[in-house]
């Protein structure tokens, strides 16, 4: 299983041109696209890899030396020995996301699954890794000096202490070695015990109805909503990860929710600056009404509530400017 965001694209095709094409496991790869996208990433790799390459297929058997690459708008999933694509609440703003795909292959496949993080930043996968490890599973991390983007490998490590750590051209040989046994198959291993939190996160991924209604939800209520839905979010305290999660299912870790809070404040703050401007226009028009006609104190009233609209406006794009609101900086 392999993830990927923001500089993964090359990070991939190094990691695909050094795997043998009689690998023999299957990978499933997830990286971060918008929606609406193309979905063009199984050709790019195809072109470098030794490996048959194809976008997922829903019910999809999972064979050895196969690459599944996810699509957009749906994440990537495994269930008993099938590709899954699923429908369910987007995971750190993304669908794909990173963690879901890694919490299946930890659920269906535990102590045979390898997660392995590539470039990205913020820290999509760190959930999903510990997800992995917690089963039985290896994690490998591409070195975040190694990466375009560090945030996702080093939120991982943060995450998984004793996950192998190695630049992109060094992976395949890694990969290989860990992978050199028989293909992985469900129900294979001596995976650790599969908690309850587990099993609904991967079936919310799938939008299973029974996961969805279920009316407890894990972790405990906390002061933020969602920036999807804007309902609360409980808080899942995974030690040494934390996330989030609404009763709809929607998942942040805090790196994400942090990002997406920031945006709403920029939002909030570039609508503040926009009813502040039309509030000067409307000023001016009245003023320019009132001298019209003859009513110059009107005018010097309407004059001076566009000076001060004026001055506010600035003040707040002077404070988006300066940086003291702390947008775009996480601790």
């Amino acid at each position: 299983m392999v993830g990927a965001s923001a500089g993964g694209v090359e990070a991939l095709r190094e990691l695909m041109r050094g795997l043998p094409g009689d690998l023999p496991a299957a990978m499933l790869i997830v990286l971060h696209m918008a929606a609406r996208g193309r979905g063009a990433l199984a050709r790019v790799l195809q072109r470098v890899a030794a490996l048959e390459v194809t976008p997922a297929e829903d019910l999809a058997p999972v064979r050895p030396g196969r690459v599944y690459v996810a699509r957009p708008d749906r994440h990537l999933l495994l269930r008993d020995g099938e590709v899954r694509l699923g429908r369910g609440p987007r995971e750190n703003g993304y669908r794909p996301a990173v963690d879901p795909l890694f919490r299946s292959a930890a659920r269906w496949y535990a102590a045979r699954t390898v997660a392995v993080v590539l470039s990205g930043s913020l820290d999509d996968g760190a959930a999903g890794a510990l997800a992995v490890a917690r089963r039985g599973g290896t994690v490998a991390v591409q070195d975040p000096a190694d990466a375009m983007y560090d945030g996702m490998p080093s939120a991982a490590l943060r995450a998984v202490g004793s996950a192998v750590v190695a630049p992109a051209a060094e992976l395949p040989g890694q990969l290989t070695r860990l992978v050199g046994g028989p293909a992985a198959a469900p129900g294979g291993g001596t995976g650790r015990e599969m908690g309850g939190t587990l099993r609904l996160e991967t079936d919310l991924a799938e939008l299973d109805p029974e996961a969805l209604h279920q009316p407890a939800r894990p972790g405990t209520p906390s002061r933020v909503s969602c920036p999807d839905c804007h309902g609360v979010l409980f808080r899942i305290d995974d030690r040494p990860t934390v996330r989030y999660r609404c009763r709809v299912g929607h998942a942040w870790s805090p790196g994400a929710l942090e990002a997406s809070k920031d945006q709403e404040v920029e939002d909030a703050i570039w609508v503040a600056i926009r009813a502040l401007k039309e509030r000067t226009a409307l000023y001016r028009d009245l003023a320019e009404r009132a001298r019209g006609s003859g009513l110059p104190e009107s005018a010097a009233r309407y004059e001076e509530r566009q000076r001060q609209a004026e001055r506010a406006a600035e003040t707040i794009r002077g404070l988006l400017t300066s940086g003291r609101l702390g947008l775009g900086e996480p601790g």
